[in-house]
């Protein structure tokens, strides 16, 4: 005990360092005695303890250690000498108190560093507490962040340096430990209390959620600025009057002055500075100079990436600038001089000040470089040359600022003024002095004079500017010359302008706010910081050239791009929501009261928190309508969700009223004002409701309410995280719902995915299904946006749920993001001038690129990690590739910043161990899917090594380095491989692996490029070595690749390559070249907006071919898609009964049960579509070769993998022919249970089918042909119809079969050539089979011919393609074969065609040699067969009109062009009456003996027939709506805005590319043809008939010149154009809107095609002309008639002018003008005639009476008497008021020739002439005769007798006949046949019929009204149409008619007995007759049937009518006609 208590005895110092604990607690205790008692602060007693301080903090007994350091804290508080302990101390504080477990060490330890600090050892403190931040220990390093955030927050940033702790942040943001993570961000918002925005910029990178997390907690901070509430000892007078200022409260100067010193932080000046130039590459300075724009690019770009550093330190910059200054001022590659100003942009703002003196070097050269136009080269110098004027004065750089103003190039000069004008803005009226300002204003003023608007434009806004910036005072001296319109222009400006020190910023400014640090971080962009102009220097973009900016950071990926298509608003709509975020303050509730009852009822207010619901429920209604009478800018929109939220709020137990809040929450956001702080107020309430059974639709309402007025990524954010805050699954799960279609609605743009990834992981945990199910389902909308790499983020998650994700994901498959309907802010639509209309939305995938934050792993590739990797042992090797796995896995997407990771790698691809090889090109391919496109850059440092790993002589390493490429590639695109010499030194490299897999590379990549590097070329000796290699399979690979080569570089440029070839080698390599030129490919079209993918809810059901007729469609589309599930159940329940009764069997077997117990075909959606995009994009080898290759059959098993069972599919692809059979045998089995799957997998069946053809055993072919027959036969049950795709990969190789030795093959391949006809078109069949006929196989030859007789036989005519004319041809050459058999097949074939088509066979086939043509004579007399009229079997041509809608876009639309008899047959067919064409035929078999027997039975079926053909004919099924292409996408959902969709979609009626062009006009004809659309087309008229008239221009002077083009093409878009017309003149609000040159333009362009002979020889080129013929005189009666008649004149008169003009067209536009004076009677009181009176005289003017004289035609100056004598009659002398138009009347003989007209008109009141004139037009002179009367009449039986005007001379023969009773045209009619003369009389009483109301044709036999007026009365139609006449009257004529038609049918003879004279023809020229039977008339005229109803003033008069009437003539028999009209009455009895 003595010992231990000797310490009592010693002193209080020693006691302090004793061993004991108890000495040294009494030792403290003591000392701390001592602390207080000691008066004097520098007193010795201090001295004593000055080496013990440390130990007292530092003791390692705890109880001893507080009272230790409670004496410190004394002793450093009082003691003067303490400075001396402050970092021994602090350092012990921090390494053994703040590590103590009790809080009362820590407050201590905080309290002595804090009094450190107050006695002036701040910074000592602060470093030794910065120390303890790297401590591993978490909570030393939480108590270090505690202790600086309350010396920040006590001594204010003054004390406290913030610059070395703001460095150590985002450090301390990464960390594991959560606490020292949410320490930090306390301390970051203590930061910002005191430095507000300059802490954005260094925060920027750290992760988006706690960035989220900070600015929320920043946004809550008082807005006053901050002050300390501590000071240093040499400031405490300071804080007794700072105290006494508080107690007095008051606002004294002093406190004014300290809230002054709280100083203002720059960004820049927290950063740290970066020395750089000791970094630049080695060689920079000799890359930069290097020939080769490649290498100087590479030196540009290592400069990019070190100026990237936002601080540069300050250095000898002018070789680098001189440098950068020479590539911008005269490197000829603009993308180059771009990256040089980029890098000189970089240097000004990382130097700032310190780049001034390089500034007036490079400002000259950059605004010289303006004269480039490109904008990307334009936008670079202006930011480079903005930010370097911030480095300078404008003072500095004036003279050579000056110089650049008086260059020539307009565009400098432009560039110059806006560059002014923009540096005026940074300018004060101090720093713009009046001896700076006069020389600009001089030089300004002579721009505003330039003949250039962009210059004047640019002038006016700098001098707007400087007014602004000095007022008018300093600058109206240098405007005095100035005119006032051009002046009130400058005060316009300046009116506009805003200036950078002013309350805002002007349009410049506001894009530099938003990049203050260009390409290096996001700063203001993302945190969405308004005042970073403050901080850093800014980036002034383009005044007004630019597009909309991205908000900040790189120019291409500084901002995600919506994907959904509606992300770029721009920069104005960010910022204008965030103004709007700050203008709103929180509002107190009496503020709120105040606001509400201002703009509410009193007995709303009052009523809000009544208990009686009732009550309340009224209240709400007045709310509600007040809401609605509201004004926006008055709504108080915080004050009323307010009022809302009063109690009881949102725990309103009535739903009722319940719902009216939330409606009315709805309508507030919708109407007000509403701001994000309105928003908070009721967020809560709407996520709490959201899953209420009655509220939870409000809800959802009024949150896409509050999403679209404070964007959709904020509302989100804040609904899921209440959502998941609150513990009810049903809101939980509702929520996530809201958000999938509000994702939908508004697009992804802005979202923050990582913080809804960690959402969706909490849903999908959660134990409620629902939530997990919403959470799937959100994550396939986001799936849709992001693509697959959204699945990276959930491979974590347990197998089932990620199963379940994955088959949402599988849905999505194929679908395209929907385009947004929302999300355009109303207080933001100014900025968004450019309408985005989806432009982006297919490229999904690649937004990830974008939308997810990236992580840096630079600082995790450390030196240590590299030498691992390159270590000598191989498993410390694998260890640090290991560890780079690892790495790169973790952080899922990262940066390209990777260190020396790519050198290291690189030297791992050559490793000796193969296994390290194979993992190294793992870890690249999965760098490359972790980096996405940012890995173009290490394309030549790492890409092209990987390349060289192709050459390795192992398989499976050659196969890892070719995915990896290809993996690279996929991210990368091809130009970064294709550039330079790299691959082609690759490629030079004699190694054969190497060489066949590069080019099988190439051969595979070049096809999918539309254009690639001019260094290709580099690549083609080599490639030439490779045709000519040792090795068989670099030859094949080489020769195989050679087209594709050639498709880029082009023939000529592969043949010039050859010069550097030996000859034997240059000629075998030219052969190669010419037989690779017949294979070329051509290049992938361009992608375009109009065809983009339809989105997943307008796909067709799922087995609907896309070639199904409409009909067909719509009813498929309303049934459910069936079940994949039920699908399954045949296969399933087979097996299991085969199962039953069995022993068990073993594993083995039972596992290959379980293997075949599903489907043999795989139902994938869209899969059969997407592999037909496939192989159209060349992305796949098209199925084309002679005999199959390896590759084609990889690609096949490959595309089969996806869709067909693997143990089938091995059985299909197995080596021996036995298991070919066993396959077949399976797929014969599953043909009828697995119908959908084989539909489903056609085309691979048929490609794989293909290849058996080409096996040598016959049993595996005779099985093949089996189920092909098999096959067919169920398509054709199934009504399926094959597609192109799968057709050209088929028939081919079945046609090749045809000529197989074997009768019994030859035979199948027939049968199945037959059946094939049900599912795909005959006429579609014909040129396959056709082709066969070129075989070199006899046998093939001979069987092709006779399958195309039977064709024909079949189908008649119609089938024979391109032309009947051609194809007869082809087979009459065969005539001549050596072969018997071709011989004999060729003649059958041909006497076939005989059969149908009669002697008109001779003039199909063409000249024939004398032996041939008499072989062929001999056959035809031999078969003693007469022709038939129609093949029997038409019905069966019904594919060919059901293939993809798209083809059918040749059929002109609304009528006029579906008058062929194909079109008919298609009628027919698609009506369901397959009989009809038999019938038809039959009907004129029935003998008239028979008939007349019948004695009143109908025993004979000649009436029903008749009546069955009627039917057949009239009924309203028969005549379908034109197919057009089907729109997509619709038109309604492309835009909001339907004005600027119709610009959009008009603009590409004119485009060069054909296809663009009819979707375009298939769009609009949509709207057209709906009444309650078409008006959307008002006020676009004159724009869509330009359109159409360029493309009629276009079609005229290019198409129809291109012989590549093909011409079905050209009727398609004709058919298009002319069916386009057709509607809109059928609409006459519509088609009055035409303007007089629009109209004359599209006249012209009419006409011109009418008369280009071109179309003529077109097989439907006639029908073409017909239809324009018909849209002509629409055009000329629906348009406004004084528009057309004031076009026709100018046009004649331009028509006359022109001396290249045809006669035919001047004729042509003559006769329009007649038929507008014949109209003229009806539409004189609607024309003015004073603008068509000025016309007239213009043209007379231009042709006076002299001129038009010696014109070679009277028509002109006829017609213009006509028109003006027309014009007289019908106004009178009134005509001569109306010249007011005309200025000087003397100038033509006008009012000199009206007045003789009048007076003439006077003398010859009521002439026969003047009605004779209204009739006859330009035909009858005033003074007619009765010689000018026979010749009008002439004129019109001419009329009739032609075939184009024979309706138009019928109705002019019944108005003469109506005007002039008693005029005799019996002399005219006499000279005619009797056939003539019935047709003219029916045609007259039809005529009258309709006329006076009596039509034959009753609506009864269902015609459509507008087709009823128009059937033309021919002698077939009226044949036609006896018995429907309702009864009325027939005269015998009719039937005498119809029996001499049946007579002659039957072979009897007609000749008769008449008074009529024999037939002479009353044509000038006639026609001499061509044999053919009336039958044959019939037919022609039942396919023109549809067209005679539909062109009621351009039928055609059948062209057989003189042929009848030349049989008729031929007749030598004679009749009785009485005894025929008796006949014809008993029928008539019968009938009735």
């Amino acid at each position: 005990m003595g010992d231990d208590s000797e310490w009592l005895k010693l002193p209080v110092d020693q006691k302090c360092e004793h061993k004991l604990w108890k000495a040294r607690l009494s030792g403290y205790e003591e000392a701390l005695k001592i602390f207080q008692k000691i008066k004097d602060e520098k007193s010795p007693e201090w001295s004593k303890f000055l080496g013990l301080i440390k130990k007292f903090v530092t003791d390692s007994n705890a109880v001893v250690q507080l009272k230790g350091l409670e004496a410190a804290l004394v002793y450093v508080e009082n003691a003067h000498v303490a400075g001396k302990t402050t970092g021994e101390v602090v350092s012990g504080v921090v390494s053994k108190v703040f590590n103590q477990p009790k809080a009362k060490a820590k407050e201590l330890g905080i309290e002595i560093c804090l009094m450190y600090i107050e006695i002036e050892k701040g910074e000592a403190v602060q470093e030794e507490l910065l120390k303890g931040l790297d401590n591993k220990n978490p909570k030393i390093i939480v108590a270090c962040i505690e202790t600086l955030r309350k010396a920040l927050s006590e001594f204010g940033s003054k004390i406290i340096l913030l610059k070395p702790i703001i460095k150590v942040l985002p450090k301390l943001f990464e960390s594991r430990e959560k606490a020292v993570r949410d320490e930090a961000k306390l301390i970051a918002v203590e930061i910002y209390r005191w430095i507000r925005d300059a802490l954005r910029p260094p925060l920027q990178n750290i992760n988006s959620v706690q960035l989220k997390e900070l600015e929320e907690e920043w946004v809550k901070l008082p807005t006053s600025a901050p002050r300390p509430t501590r000071f240093l000892r040499s400031q405490q007078e300071l804080e007794a009057k700072l105290e006494q200022q508080q107690s007095a409260g008051g606002d004294a100067e002093g406190g004014g002055d300290d809230g002054d010193e709280v100083p203002q932080i720059d960004a820049y000046e927290l950063l740290e500075a970066v020395e750089i130039l000791s970094k630049l590459p080695k060689d920079f300075y000799d890359k930069i100079e290097a020939k080769k724009w490649q290498e100087r690019k590479e030196a540009l770009e290592s400069v990019e990436v070190l100026i990237k550093n936002p601080k540069l330190e300050a250095g000898d910059y002018a070789d680098l600038v001189k440098a950068l200054k020479k590539v911008v001022g005269k490197d000829t590659n603009v993308m180059l001089v771009a990256l040089a100003a980029k890098c000189l942009t970089g240097l000004a703002v990382g130097l700032r000040k310190k780049f001034g003196q390089y500034a007036g070097h490079v400002v000259p050269t950059i605004l010289e470089k303006f004269k480039e136009k490109k904008p990307q080269v334009v936008q670079a110098l202006q930011e480079a040359i903005d930010a370097i004027f911030l480095t300078t004065t404008l003072q500095n750089i004036s003279e050579d600022v000056l110089a650049v103003m008086d260059n020539k190039n307009p565009t400098i000069k432009q560039q110059t003024s806006l560059f002014i004008a923009r540096s005026f803005r940074h300018c004060t009226a101090s720093t713009l002095p009046k001896s700076l300002l006069k020389p600009f204003c001089a030089a300004l003023l002579k721009h505003i004079n330039d003949s250039a608007p962009e210059v004047r434009d640019a002038a006016f806004e700098a001098l707007g500017t400087a007014l602004k910036v000095v007022g008018e005072k300093a600058v109206n001296p240098f405007l005095a010359d100035v005119d006032k319109l051009k002046l009130d222009k400058i005060k316009e400006c300046s009116e506009k302008v805003e200036l950078i020190h002013g309350k805002k910023a002007g349009l410049a400014a506001d894009k530099k706010e938003f990049k203050p640090l260009p390409g290096r971080t996001a700063a203001s962009g993302a945190a969405g910081d308004k005042d970073t102009k403050d901080i850093s220097a800014p980036k002034p973009g383009p005044l007004k050239k630019a597009p909309a900016a991205k908000a900040g950071g790189p120019p291409k990926k500084g901002k995600p791009a919506a994907p959904g298509g509606a992300g770029n608003t721009g920069t104005k709509n960010k910022k204008g929501l965030e103004t709007k975020e700050i203008v709103e303050p929180e509002l107190s509730i009496e503020v709120c009261e105040e606001k509400a009852s201002a703009v509410l009822p009193p007995t709303c207010i009052q009523l809000l928190d009544s208990s009686n619901w009732k009550e309340r429920l009224a209240c709400m209604e007045e709310f509600q309508k007040a809401v609605e009478l509201m004004d926006r800018t008055e709504m108080p929109c915080q004050a009323l969700v307010r009022m809302l939220a009063k109690k009881p709020g949102w725990k309103e137990t009535n739903f009722q009223v319940m719902q009216m809040k939330l409606h009315i929450v709805a309508l507030i956001a919708q109407k007000g004002n509403f701001s994000k702080t309105s928003a908070q107020v009721v967020l809560d309430g709407l996520v709490d409701k959201i899953g209420d059974v009655k509220c939870g639709n409000n809800a959802k309402e009024a949150m896409t309410a509050i999403a679209e007025a404070c964007m959709l990524p904020w509302t989100a954010e804040q609904v899921v995280s209440m959502a998941f805050s609150q513990k009810n699954p049903k809101n939980q799960s509702e929520t996530l719902n809201w958000l999938s279609n509000a994702i939908k609605e508004f697009g992804f743009s802005g979202l923050n995915v990582k913080a809804f990834i960690s959402n969706v992981k909490t849903a999908l945990a959660a134990t409620n299904p629902a939530v997990r199910t919403a959470a799937i389902t959100l994550l396939g909308v986001m799936y849709l946006y992001v693509g697959p790499s959204l699945r990276m983020f959930f491979e974590d998650e347990k197998p089932a749920l990620l199963s379940q994700i994955d088959a949402e994901f599988e849905k999505m498959q194929g679908q395209s993001p929907p385009a947004p309907t929302r999300g355009i802010s109303k207080h933001s639509t100014s900025g968004t001038d450019e309408g985005e209309d989806g432009d982006e939305p297919d490229d999904g995938s690649n937004d990830v690129v974008d939308l997810l934050p990236r992580t840096e792993i630079s600082d995790k590739i450390t030196s240590e990690l590299v030498s691992k990797i390159g270590d000598k042992n191989w498993k410390i090797r694998k260890e640090g590739l290991d560890e780079v796995a690892g790495i790169i896995n973790d952080a899922k997407f990262i940066q390209p910043n990777i260190g020396e990771l790519p050198t290291a790698l690189k030297g791992r691809l050559n490793d000796s161990n193969k296994i390290l090889v194979q993992q190294t090109l793992n870890i690249l391919q999965q760098l490359a899917v972790a980096m996405g496109p940012n890995i173009k850059q290490h394309v030549k440092n790492l890409g092209i090594p990987i390349i060289t790993v192709l050459g390795d002589s192992k398989n499976n390493v050659r196969a890892a380095a070719l995915a990896t490429v290809n993996a690279w590639a996929e991210q990368t695109g091809m130009k970064e491989w294709l550039e330079g010499e790299d691959l082609s030194e690759e490629l030079k490299k004699e190694n054969p692996f190497l060489r066949q897999e590069l080019l099988g590379w190439l051969a595979e990549k070049l096809p999918t490029l539309r254009s690639t590097p001019t260094d290709l070329i580099l690549c083609v000796p080599h490639l030439y070595s490779c045709l000519e290699d040792r090795n068989g399979d670099v030859r094949k690979k080489a020769q195989d690749a050679l087209p594709f080569f050639m498709m880029h570089l082009g023939y000529e440029k592969m043949a010039k390559a050859t010069g550097k070839l030996k000859p034997t080698s240059k000629d075998q390599v030219l052969a190669m070249l010419e037989k690779a030129k017949v294979n070329m490919p051509a290049k992938p079209a361009p992608p375009t907006k109009a065809t983009s993918k339809p989105m997943g809810g307008s796909a067709p059901a799922k087995f609907q071919p896309a070639s199904a007729p409409a009909e067909d469609c719509i009813s498929s589309s309303t049934e459910p898609k069936p079940d994949p599930k039920k699908a399954k159940a045949p296969g399933l329940s087979s097996k299991a009964k085969s199962a039953q009764g069995k022993k068990m069997p073993s594993k083995t077997s039972l596992k290959e049960d379980e293997d075949k117990s599903g489907p043999i075909f795989i139902v994938v959606p869209n899969g059969k579509e997407q592999r037909m995009k496939d192989e159209k994009g060349l992305k796949v080898l098209k199925w084309n070769f002679t005999t199959p290759r390896d590759e084609y059959i990889e690609q096949l098993k490959t595309q089969m993998s996806s869709c067909v069972a693997k143990w089938l599919q091995d059985e299909m692809f197995h080596s021996d022919f036995q298991h070919h059979n066993k396959a077949l045998a399976v797929m014969v089995d599953h043909l009828e249970s697995e119908k959908e799957g084989v539909i489903g997998c056609l085309d691979l069946i048929l490609k794989w089918l293909t290849l058996r053809f080409f096996d040598t055993n016959t049993s595996v072919l005779m099985k093949a042909l089996e189920y092909l027959k098999l096959l067919f036969t169920l398509l054709s049950e199934e009504e399926y119809h094959l597609t192109e795709n799968e057709a050209s990969s088929f028939i081919p190789y079945l046609v090749v079969k045809v000529g197989e030795p074997k009768d019994v093959i030859r035979k199948d391949v027939r049968a199945i050539l037959n059946r094939m006809c049900l599912v795909y078109p005959a006429s579609k069949m014909f040129p396959f089979i056709m082709e066969g006929t070129k075989s070199k196989n006899s046998k093939q030859r001979a069987e092709c011919l006779e399958e195309l007789g039977c064709l024909v036989e079949s189908y008649g005519m119609n089938v024979c393609q391109p032309t009947p004319g051609k194809a007869l041809k082809e087979i009459a050459v065969h005539i001549g074969d050596r072969d018997n058999a071709v011989r004999n097949a060729a003649l059958n074939t041909i006497v076939t065609v005989y059969n149908v088509h009669g002697d008109q066979v001779f003039k199909l086939i063409g000249n024939l040699s004398e032996k041939d043509m008499s072989m062929l004579e001999e056959r035809i007399k031999r078969s003693a067969k007469r022709p038939s009229a129609a093949p029997i079997k038409q019905v069966e041509e019904k594919p060919q009109r059901a293939q993809n809608i798209s083809s059918n876009a040749n059929m002109l639309r609304k009528g006029p062009a579906e008058d062929m008899s194909s079109k008919l047959n298609q009628a027919r067919s698609m009506s369901g009456h397959p009989e009809a064409a038999q019938m038809v035929r039959r009907e004129f078999q029935l003998d008239l003996d028979e008939i007349e027997n019948d004695n009143g039975t109908v025993r004979c079926e000649m009436p029903e027939l008749v009546q069955h053909k009627l039917d057949d004919i009239f009924e309203p099924v028969l005549i379908p709506e034109p197919k057009i292409r089907a729109v997509s996408p619709h038109f309604d959902d492309m835009h909001s805005n339907t004005a600027s969709t119709i610009n959009f979609i008009i603009s590409q009626v004119a485009s060069g590319d054909i296809n663009t062009s009819i979707q375009a006009l298939t769009q609009i004809d949509e709207v057209l043809r709906q009444e309650d659309k078409a008006e959307a087309m008002s006020g676009h008229i004159d724009q869509f008939l330009i359109a159409t008239f360029m493309q009629l221009r276009l079609i005229y002077n290019t198409h129809m010149a291109d012989e590549k083009l093909e011409k079905d093409e050209i009727i398609k878009l004709y058919s298009c154009i002319i069916g386009n017309m057709i509607s809109l003149f059928q609409i006459e609000s519509l088609a009055r809107e035409a303007s007089t040159g629009v109209l004359k333009d599209l006249m012209h362009g009419l006409i011109t095609l009418m008369l280009d002979s071109r179309i003529e020889d077109l097989e439907e080129g006639q029908q073409v002309i017909r239809s324009v013929n018909l849209l002509v005189v629409k055009v000329l009666e629906k348009s406004d008639q004084t528009n057309i008649l004031s076009a026709l004149l100018v046009l004649l008169q331009d028509s006359l002018l022109a001396t290249a003009s045809s006669p035919k067209f001047s004729e042509l536009v003559m006769k329009c003008l007649w038929r507008m004076v014949r109209l003229l009677p009806d539409t004189i009181n609607s024309i003015n005639l004073d603008r068509i009176l000025l016309d007239i005289h213009i043209f007379m003017k231009v042709f006076p009476k002299e001129k038009l004289k010696q014109c070679k035609s009277e028509f002109p100056i006829r017609t213009l008497k006509t028109l003006l004598h027309t014009l007289c009659k019908l106004k009178g002398p009134k005509i001569l008021d109306h010249l007011t138009m005309i200025d000087n009347k003397n100038e033509s003989e006008l009012e000199a020739h009206l007045c003789r007209m009048m007076k003439h008109s006077m003398d010859q009141t009521g002439s026969k002439s003047d009605k004779e004139t209204e009739k006859g037009a330009s035909r009858i002179d005033e003074k007619s005769s009765k010689a000018k009367v026979n010749d009008f009449l002439a004129e019109i039986f001419k009329k009739i007798g032609s075939k184009e005007n024979t309706k138009e001379g019928l109705a002019e023969l019944y108005e003469y006949k109506k005007k002039y009773s008693d005029a005799d045209i019996e002399p005219f009619l006499k000279n005619s046949s009797q056939f003539f003369q019935s047709y003219v009389e029916r045609g007259l009483r039809v005529i009258e019929m309709e006329r006076e109301g009596k039509g034959r044709i009753s609506t009864s036999t269902g015609i459509s009204p507008q087709m009823e007026v128009t059937c033309v009365p021919t002698p077939t139609s009226t044949v036609s149409s006896i018995g429907n006449t309702n009864g009325e009257e027939v005269g015998p004529s009719v039937y005498l008619e119809r029996l001499k038609i049946l007579r002659q049918r039957c072979g009897l003879d007609n000749t008769k007995q008449d008074d009529r004279p024999p037939l002479t023809s009353l044509l000038s020229k006639p026609a001499v007759p061509t044999v053919a039977s009336s039958t044959d008339m019939l037919h022609s005229k039942l396919s023109q049937l549809r067209e005679s109803r539909e062109q009621h003033q351009h039928s055609d008069l059948d062209s057989n009518q003189t042929h009848s009437s030349g049989t008729v003539t031929s007749s030598s028999s004679t009749a009785n006609i009485d005894d025929l009209k008796k006949r014809l009455e008993r029928i008539k009895s019968s009938r009735k």
